[in-house]
């Protein structure tokens, strides 16, 4: 969609050891396993085909690193509000085994003991989108995988439990953009080639 609009592109770090393994990895800083390396090599030429007017990065080490090997680390800054979600008691637990305790439970759904609110989540992205709409130009964001969902449900104004529709793999580039003046996704989930 070219419509001389600033676009975001949402990057989600490459493959970690509980990423590949199901657990949910909110604030523990997990390193790349060397196919999350690979992975975030990979992106750099899906990203070098636009300028930036700002890249902002999780602090985590595994968002961190991808953004360094995808060839932006030079450029970004630590934001704060694109740490993943704060899954609380559920940190590191399979989705299997929570079920087990609260049958049809979801990260989207709730609720998370100790941890995030999907409202909490929901402020934290609204105030990246509204970062990246100061930019002046295009933004790259480099984060995990349940806040991006919630950040392109908030883009297309919708709620942000509509974030479970987008599922999101490790080592993808998404674009929210726009259709005429209304924000949309233009690309989602896409591997590098």
């Amino acid at each position: 969609m070219t419509t001389g609009k600033a676009e975001v592109v949402l990057a989600r770090h490459g493959e970690t050891e509980w990423s590949k393994s199901g657990q949910h990895t909110g604030r523990s800083d997990i390193p790349l396993t060397d196919n999350g390396r690979r992975q975030a090599e990979a992106v750099r030429p899906l990203l070098a085909v636009r300028t930036y007017a700002l890249v902002l990065t999780s602090p985590l080490q595994r968002a961190r690193e991808t953004c360094e090997l995808a060839g932006l680390g030079d450029q970004a800054e630590v934001c704060d509000d694109l740490l993943e979600w704060d899954y609380g008691e559920y940190e590191g637990r399979k989705t299997v085994d929570i079920r087990a305790e609260r049958p049809g439970w979801t990260v989207f759904s709730g609720p998370m003991p100790g941890g995030e609110s999907i409202q909490q989540v929901s402020q934290r992205v609204d105030r990246v989108i509204a970062r990246a709409g100061e930019a002046g130009g295009d933004v790259a964001l480099f984060a995990h995988g349940h806040v991006l969902r919630v950040l392109a449900a908030r883009w297309c104004d919708l709620d942000p439990i509509e974030g479970r529709r987008l599922p999101l793999s490790t080592g993808t580039i998404s674009v929210l953009g726009w259709e005429h003046e209304t924000r949309g996704i233009a690309v989602w989930n896409q591997p590098p080639p």
